[in-house]
């Protein structure tokens, strides 16, 4: 199963990214596939953060907008939304202490160890911070 980052999201959400056709266009064909795929909820959560914020877009996304963009993802009837389960601490305490985990990476880290739980096979995203994490295969979709 592929598991979605945030920062893809926000390509494919964002026209104003330089790699919102990109993102847009493997996102779609994803969410149309018919396969399985994830996004896990604290993704969902940075991407509203994000996308809504005035300080990184200039405009940003309206509270509608972003929430109606999450909305039509959901509507593929191969996504699963994913988050901690009874397994995640154990995965989080070994990439922290595998990983040397400090600061921000945690958030990476806890959404590696969200993947790994739920048995996602592939990490789509953009972020190279999840290359200290080991366990969960990494691609970049943005990549030609």
């Amino acid at each position: 199963m592929i598991c979605v980052d945030t920062n893809i999201l926000v390509y494919a959400h964002r026209r104003d990214s330089p790699n919102h056709a990109t993102a847009f266009s493997k996102l779609r064909e994803l969410a149309e596939s018919g396969l399985d795929w994830a996004i896990p909820w604290p993704c969902i959560h940075e991407f509203l953060a994000v996308v809504t914020h005035p300080r990184i877009y200039r405009p940003p996304s309206t509270n509608e907008q972003s929430v109606r963009q999450i909305e039509l993802w959901m509507d593929s009837p191969t996504l699963r939304l994913i988050g901690e389960g009874n397994d995640y601490w154990v995965k989080l305490r070994a990439l922290a202490l595998i990983g040397k985990v400090r600061g921000p990476v945690f958030h990476d880290a806890r959404i590696a160890a969200i993947c790994m739980e739920c048995g996602v096979t592939v990490l789509w995203t953009a972020d190279r911070d999840f290359s200290m994490l080991p366990g969960v295969r990494l691609e970049n979709p943005l990549k030609k």
